[in-house]
């Protein structure tokens, strides 16, 4: 009953605030008590007794009220940094104030006429600020902005002994003394607090599920501040610095370094299989919340790169990210190793498999720690080299292959499509990922892939298959980058199975159609990016790639019909009225062949192709259907920014062209002219795009087809004879054939070695930062880190319903 009275008395409370259109005196202690004093169990009852509505009309109707709660809000947690916070009275305070703060916060923030609130300074002797402070705490007050200080105080809490962190022992100074105990939270040592041991912090610390509630709910409330970035139009959010962020990163926060040590060694000391079997379906995992909230901080601060000219925007009262600085000095071996193996843990949690069902725990935040991954590799690079140079590399391929395959046809995860295979593009650059490619692949996770035995590289590339032919409609911009990766890492593949190779000639067959090249501008530059596939492979694993040399002789025809691609304008305009008016539910292929299907009565020898030669079921345009199997998933309607094209998220680098592809290459950086873009402006023009005659010469006679060619007219007579001669049925035989053969000589110059790297670019920084965002409201539905008016004003994320808790239609606007 005691609980029930006190959440009663806490909603008399909230019925007296909203109901009143008279301001309220400051210095009522006894009315504004009611607040921070009474018991309220969590932060979903304060969601709870403090509806949407009564907030939007208290801040319509009674703003002066609004606007001195919040300052007592702040008030309060001020004030308790003013002493050690360590008695349950001032603990209750801090939680219920936090609590407020974080469900009002959103509404402010959805008021354009409140923008400047938390930011401007309270002159003393205002009666803004004497009814905030009174008249003899004001002082202290002066020109400093409210956010200001609210940042600074829950930055203080977040180390309060007895409340966050456990009490240090007593300690002796150096002549054995006992040192005098701090008088205040603004006295402590923050950096002798850190939460877990791990980088640059070694010592042992304490925990307990209560610890890791109070953070958690602190943290949620810097989070919420953060969320400001929502409530901006498409361009203040990729060019207005956020200053919530900005001052929780700067130097002014004297917390900064024991913060962020803090948030990577909880996030990456986390072992969710730890515990006991079966334990997390009887006790709530408090830790798994708080590590979750810190990733969110982590990916949300490490964001906004306040140095860079985009973010600047000629302020100069801009200051360096520290959390960027100090995650790009983490160097020691012991460090990276730590993180390596805190995400190999994490990110292969979710594809744990054991005898007993539900036996053990799996997170959810895979999408945070994919974003926080290609943070961490994009600003320490030592980190990145580190993770590339051992086959642990690995260990983070296969769970991103994994999302990547059992996302596809899903468009509520289009976005973790997306991070998944703009890691890959970003790790594809670099020599040593596409050597640690050969490493053989066990089949040791659930993956709905077909059966083979070969590589990793075998993997990624049947993935990739898979993603272009039965995935989603809108994957289709990314083909550019899935085959991208496939071209970076071609060069060092040693050997592909016979799946693999038949995936490969299989999207050449497809993308090789007249009615796909004809009927974009673009469309010819996948054929570009499998011919570069195919050239990389025979000029610097011939040896080891009979699989695919023989999938190519199979299939000479394909080539065949690309060099001698009809260009007059008849024939162009038959093959567009070709067009596939079905959209088929998945491209069959066989992968198990015999000599049987190579040979015809008509031609002794190597035959066409067997295969459909049905253009690929994500090429042919339909209309986006929801299934009832997403019913959860049917209400919610991400739409994410543009991906921008590979060209403009890659430079090209060239190794030296005398080196081995197995050995080390010197590069020289040069900008990424990518394939012909001549007719891609026309696209985006409200004509239809027809192509012409010009404009398919002007890239046909580019086809790089001199070195497959060459290697045709070398081998396809040689299998043709032997198969004749020794009346071979088997294809076996001419794999052992053609393992034994040789081209040395016989093929043009071999040409360099072409790798496209990706390169920070404003069209990728507005994708992460939509895509985060979207994440993070996502996982923070119930309860909300945000809230939206039903009348949006131009926002980033919007149209949005009061009841988050339905899950209704949220929506990415960019």
């Amino acid at each position: 009953m005691g609980n029930a009275d006190t959440k009663l008395n806490f909603r008399k409370a909230i019925v007296q605030l909203t109901t009143k259109t008279q301001p309220i005196d400051a210095k009522d202690d006894h009315f504004w008590d009611q607040f921070w004093c009474e018991s309220v169990n969590s932060i979903q009852d304060v969601f709870a007794l403090i509806p949407a509505p009564e907030i939007r009309a208290l801040r319509e109707e009674s703003p002066s009220n609004l606007a001195t709660l919040v300052y007592k809000a702040v008030e309060k947690l001020v004030h308790s940094t003013d002493t050690l916070c360590n008695t349950a009275s001032q603990q209750l305070i801090v939680l219920n104030s936090t609590r407020i703060l974080t469900r009002i916060l959103p509404y402010i923030f959805e008021d354009p006429d409140w923008k400047g609130f938390f930011w401007s300074s309270l002159p003393s002797g205002s009666n803004a600020t004497d009814q905030a402070y009174g008249g003899e705490e004001s002082e202290t007050h002066d020109n400093l902005p409210l956010a200001q200080s609210l940042i600074l105080a829950v930055c203080d809490l977040l180390f309060c002994p007895d409340f966050v962190v456990a009490p240090l022992p007593s300690a002796r100074g150096k002549f054995g003394s006992p040192d005098s105990p701090p008088e205040d939270l603004q006295s402590i040592d923050s950096c002798e607090y850190i939460w877990e041991p791990g980088v640059g912090f070694t010592n042992s610390t304490t925990s307990s599920s209560q610890f890791d509630r109070n953070r958690t709910e602190l943290l949620r409330l810097l989070l919420t501040c953060f969320s400001t970035t929502m409530y901006m139009t498409p361009n203040e959010a990729g060019h207005t610095p956020n200053k919530w962020i900005q001052f929780f990163t700067s130097n002014e926060n004297r917390h900064a370094l024991p913060l962020f040590t803090s948030f990577i060694n909880t996030v990456f000391s986390y072992d969710p299989t730890g515990y006991i079997p079966f334990n997390h379906l009887i006790f709530n995992d408090t830790r798994e919340q708080l590590v979750e909230v810190c990733v969110q901080i982590l990916i949300v601060t490490l964001d906004h790169d306040f140095s860079s000219s985009s973010e600047a925007c000629s302020d100069p009262t801009l200051h360096d990210n520290l959390f960027i600085n100090y995650l790009s000095r983490i160097h020691r071996e012991e460090d990276l190793s730590f993180i390596l193996k805190g995400f190999t843990r994490l990110l292969n949690n979710p594809l744990l498999q054991t005898y007993i069902p539900n036996s053990t725990k799996k997170i959810q935040f895979h999408q945070e720690l994919l974003v926080l991954f290609w943070k961490v590799c994009d600003y320490n690079k030592k980190f990145m080299y580190y993770v590339l140079k051992s086959s642990d590399v690995l260990d983070i391929l296969t769970p991103i292959l994994y999302h990547l395959n059992d996302s596809r046809s899903d468009q509520s995860r289009i976005g973790l499509i997306h991070i998944g295979v703009f890691i890959l593009l970003l790790l594809s650059g670099e020599r040593n990922f596409g050597v640690r490619l050969n490493k053989p692949y066990s089949a040791n996770v659930p993956m709905d892939v077909p059966i083979f035995t070969g590589t990793h590289a075998d993997l990624l590339i049947i993935v990739f298959h898979k993603l272009i032919t039965t995935g989603h409609q809108r994957l289709q911009p990314l083909f550019d980058c899935l085959l991208t990766i496939i071209v970076n890492v071609s060069p060092y593949l040693k050997t592909l199975s016979m799946v693999a190779s038949t995936k490969l000639l299989h999207l050449l067959e497809a993308f090789s159609t007249p009615w796909f090249l004809y009927s974009s501008p673009t469309n010819h530059h996948l054929v570009f990016f499998l011919l570069e596939v195919f050239n990389n492979i025979i000029q610097y694993q011939f040896d080891g790639n009979s699989n695919l040399v023989y999938q190519i002789i199979r299939k000479r025809n394909v080539f065949n019909n690309l060099s001698n691609l009809p260009t007059d304008y008849c024939t162009i305009q038959k093959s567009l009225n070709r067009q596939p008016t079905k959209r088929p539910k998945s491209l069959k292929m066989s992968t198990s062949m015999s000599v049987s299907t190579l040979t015809s009565p008509s031609s002794p020898g190597i035959s066409s192709i067997s295969e459909p030669s049905t253009p690929t079921s994500a090429i042919t345009p339909k209309k986006e259907q929801v299934t009832e199997e997403n019913s959860e998933q049917s209400n919610i309607n991400v739409s994410l920014a543009a991906t921008p094209r590979v060209d403009k998220m890659t430079e090209k680098t060239h190794p030296n062209p005398a080196a081995d592809p197995d050995g080390n290459n010197t590069e020289r950086v040069l900008k990424d002219k990518s394939l012909s873009r001549q007719s891609s402006s026309s696209s985006s023009t409200s004509t239809p795009w027809q192509p012409t005659s010009e404009w398919v010469m002007s890239w046909k006679q580019k086809l790089p087809l001199q070195t497959i060619m060459r290697m045709l007219q070398v081998l396809v007579p040689q299998v043709e004879k032997m198969c004749i001669d020794k009346g071979i049925t088997d294809e076996n035989e001419i794999l052992k054939f053609l393992q034994h053969g040789t081209l040395v000589g016989l093929l043009p110059v071999p040409h360099p070695i072409l790798i496209r790297k990706y390169q920070t670019n404003a069209g990728t920084t507005l994708w992460f930062r939509t895509y985060m965002w979207g994440v993070i409201y996502l996982r923070n539905i119930d309860p909300p880190i945000c809230v939206f008016n039903r009348v949006n004003r131009c926002k980033t994320v919007a149209k949005v319903e009061d009841d988050h808790k339905s899950k209704r239609l949220f929506r990415l606007e960019v």
